[in-house]
């Protein structure tokens, strides 16, 4: 896996919350939520990761803008972007 990759790694951290799921199959416009069926704890555990991984601080108020992989992508993308504060 490429560490600046976030798809990847979102994939990656996807895979281990729901390693039933295809992430092939995964709408990247649709909420994760409904798309993998995870629950609250899920999308915590999802970001907690994500946020470890990278080294990132992701505060609650941004958690929305991860709902869907696209988003996600983004999301990240701009903060691995933007100059450490």
């Amino acid at each position: 896996m490429n560490a600046n990759d976030p798809r990847e790694l979102l994939i990656e951290v996807l895979s281990g919350i729901a390693p039933e799921t295809d992430p092939a199959t995964v709408d990247p416009t649709e909420d994760l939520r409904d798309e993998l069926d995870l629950d609250s704890m899920d999308e915590l555990n999802m970001i907690t990761r994500v946020s470890g991984r990278l080294g990132i601080d992701i505060p609650e108020k941004d958690y929305p803008l991860m709902r869907t992989l696209d988003g996600a992508v983004d999301y990240l993308t701009g903060r691995m972007a933007a100059p450490a504060p």
